[in-house]
């Protein structure tokens, strides 16, 4: 009996360790690097970062992914914006003039990209999950992959004002505006808390799972790991 319940027990930490996997690495490379712009943060698909112009750093990533952030750090001149990564491991690199490079985008997706880039509205944050969801916010327009992820957002700028950015994973979104923010789905507590006391013009946030990633404008930054 004692043997069963030990193994029980064993089998529970490790389902637990499965829930709650640790980014370490993430706050490792955030504390060492202060100029940390922004993110891409995974429960099973590894973690990575930006920083200064074209610095990065990933662990367990996509080999496709981190090769191309190489390849863009290597340029010298490129200025790598953001980055995104999904759980299945489809992913985008934001870099240079409005440039693009990605790996298995919803097809509805790369074609709003490319009509973006088109109009030369300069695109400041692409979040995507692997339902289906996704948002592109520009400089001058707003767009997303259903009418109803449209009404949410377009109320949430009527009631809070100029959407800054979001993040949607697959099972919450968040939306941050000029005077405050809305979500649905489970979004950590201490991240709404956190953004409640945020004084600052917030231009990335990450969120998979419990973990969390935001920065501002002036250099402002928390994080939960």
């Amino acid at each position: 009996m004692k043997k069963v319940i030990l193994l029980f027990v064993s089998f529970a930490m490790v389902l637990c360790m499965q829930a709650e996997p640790s980014h370490k690495f993430l706050e490792k490379q955030i504390g060492k690097h202060k100029n940390c712009k922004s993110v891409a943060i995974t429960k099973k698909n590894g973690d990575a970062l930006l920083y200064g112009d074209c610095g990065w750093a990933t662990t367990k990533c996509p080999v496709a992914f981190s090769r191309k952030l190489f390849e863009l750090s290597e340029w010298g001149d490129t200025i790598i914006q953001d980055i995104h990564l999904s759980e299945l491991g489809r992913w985008l690199i934001l870099y240079g003039n409005n440039q693009v490079s990605s790996y298995l985008l919803y097809e509805n997706l790369e074609e709003q990209i490319q009509r973006c880039q088109e109009k030369k509205d300069n695109i400041t944050t692409v979040t995507f999950n692997d339902k289906g969801d996704w948002i592109v916010i520009c400089e001058n327009s707003l767009s997303a992959s259903s009418d109803d992820l449209m009404d949410w957002l377009s109320e949430g700028c009527q009631k809070y004002g100029q959407l800054w950015t979001a993040c949607v994973t697959d099972n919450a979104a968040i939306a941050i505006y000029e005077f405050g923010f809305k979500y649905w789905g489970s979004i950590p507590e201490d991240l709404k808390n956190a953004l409640r006391t945020c004084k600052s013009d917030v231009y990335t946030v990450k969120i998979a799972g419990n973990a969390w990633f935001f920065k501002c404008t002036n250099g402002y930054w928390r994080c939960h790991l």
